[in-house]
């Protein structure tokens, strides 16, 4: 009860005065301020800081999805062209062999013709060789039927039969013969 001889002794509750008041007053303003100062200080700062770490979040989340996007375009740009690769492929093959049979058939036709002009030519050569051998058994055969006729003409001949036989000779080949020379 002291405590209550006290409050009715000075008639104050709490032990408020003006005093404590102010104080408390002044201490809520300065706190304010001190809040204002901190957020200004601190909490601005902090607040760009986030802020901008936002900003970069949806930076890199905007290019991670334009990213994806390029990577599904080039995806189906390969794809494309993997199947473009596979008929350029067949395309190549398909002109090499045709080239091959081309080349394969010039080579043959080329063959044929080098076979043909050295056909043709041993066959020249043989005809000149047969005309050759024909001259050379013809002159031998004259040479023989002359030795072999001036051995008869030697055994069986006399200067009668002589003078006969050049009549004869004379008389086959006639005046013409020696006038048109």
């Amino acid at each position: 009860m002291s405590t209550n001889a006290a409050v009715l002794a000075t008639g104050r509750i709490f032990g408020l005065d003006s005093q404590l008041l102010f104080d408390i007053l002044f201490q809520g303003v300065a706190v304010f301020i001190l809040f204002l100062f901190v957020g200004y200080l601190l909490i601005n700062p902090v607040r760009k800081a986030l802020e901008k770490r936002q900003e970069k979040v949806r930076m890199d989340r905007e290019s991670a999805e334009k990213d994806k996007k390029d990577a599904a375009e080039l995806k189906l740009q390969y794809d494309a062209k993997l199947a473009g690769v596979e008929q350029e492929k067949m395309e190549i093959l398909s002109e090499a062999r045709r080239k091959a049979v081309k080349n394969e058939n010039a080579i043959i036709d080329e063959a044929k013709a080098e076979a043909g002009r050295i056909r043709a030519s041993a066959e020249r050569e043989a005809a000149l060789e047969k005309e050759k051998v024909k001259e050379e058994v013809r002159t031998s055969i004259i040479e023989v039927a002359t030795v072999m006729a001036g051995k008869m003409v030697e055994a069986n001949m006399d200067s009668k039969k002589q003078e006969e036989l050049l009549q004869e000779t004379l008389d086959e080949i006639g005046d013409e013969t020696w006038q048109s020379k």
